[in-house]
């Protein structure tokens, strides 16, 4: 009888396994979300610590200094790098607003009217160019 039950119990998890959903298509034109303050100190700690240690290869060493000294600092020495992320992320604000206003109007930018104008061109002189080597 145990084995059974398990047979049954193992039908059912494959039938989820089979309904497994996809996640939602992301939409490469959505502007990236600011980098935090500690990874805006990161981008400096990185180079500096290149420069102290050019034989290391090792992404974690990297990430375990700057986190321990990203600790050690008081609010102050931190003050610049929450100002540039604030910063960053007041612009990137500016841009999501824009970037929604653009998908509600129909999602169509006009940089991509233009490409496919080019491209339409592009297309036009090929094929006039092959017209020509025919003659």
């Amino acid at each position: 009888m145990k084995g059974g039950k398990s047979t049954g119990v193992q039908k059912k998890s494959d039938a989820k396994l089979a309904v497994k959903k996809g996640k939602a298509a992301k939409d490469p034109n959505k502007p990236k979300r600011p980098a935090s303050a500690f990874f805006v100190f990161m981008e400096e700690f990185r180079k500096q610590f290149k420069a102290e240690n050019p034989d290391n290869k090792s992404v974690a060493a990297v990430g375990k200094a700057g986190g321990v000294k990203w600790k050690a600092m008081s609010t102050s020495e931190k003050a610049p790098y929450v100002a540039k992320a604030e910063k960053r992320k007041a612009e990137y604000e500016k841009t999501m607003v824009a970037y929604n206003k653009k998908q509600a109007l129909g999602g169509k930018d006009e940089d991509d009217d233009s490409d496919k104008s080019k491209s339409e061109v592009n297309n036009a002189e090929d094929s006039d160019d092959e017209e020509e080597d025919d003659d």
